[in-house]
């Protein structure tokens, strides 16, 4: 369900210029960064990519879904790490982009962790936010 505007606690805000062969930077600036495509994709690779900037984003939430769900489950997640992996390459519509998140989390048995990682997949406002749009495999 979707949230409503007085429901909203944060609005983030970030301009783009020049697109995927530019600058992109954050209204407080907190993040300013130039954006180059990847060699991979004939750019010069120089600066960041839309790419990396969303694994961040989504590895970043992602985790914090897990501490949610840890402290719910009273599972410990201590030394844990969250790691995006964000691909992109053509599809029918011109280019799509798909997703593997991957977790460690040493301090608990591999089932707990498969459980915890599932949980924290229908909790994580970016997975809800790409669900059904876009194919996220849990690694």
């Amino acid at each position: 369900m979707p949230i409503q505007q007085s429901e909203v606690l944060y609005t983030a805000v970030a301009t783009a210029e020049n697109g995927r062969d530019g600058r992109v930077a954050t209204d407080d600036g907190k993040l300013d960064v130039v954006v180059n495509p990847p060699k991979e994709m004939g750019g010069t690779g120089a600066g960041t990519n839309p790419e990396q900037l969303f694994a961040a984003g989504y590895s970043a939430c992602f985790q914090g879904a897990l501490g949610v769900v840890a402290r719910q489950e009273g599972a410990d997640i201590t030394g844990s790490t969250v790691t995006a992996k964000v691909g992109i390459g053509k599809n029918d519509d011109g280019f799509g982009i798909m997703v593997e998140i991957s977790a460690e989390i040493p301090a608990v048995d591999a089932a707990t962790a498969r459980s915890l990682v599932e949980k924290a997949h229908q909790v994580c406002p970016y997975s809800k936010a790409t669900r059904g749009d876009i194919t996220v495999t849990l690694a």
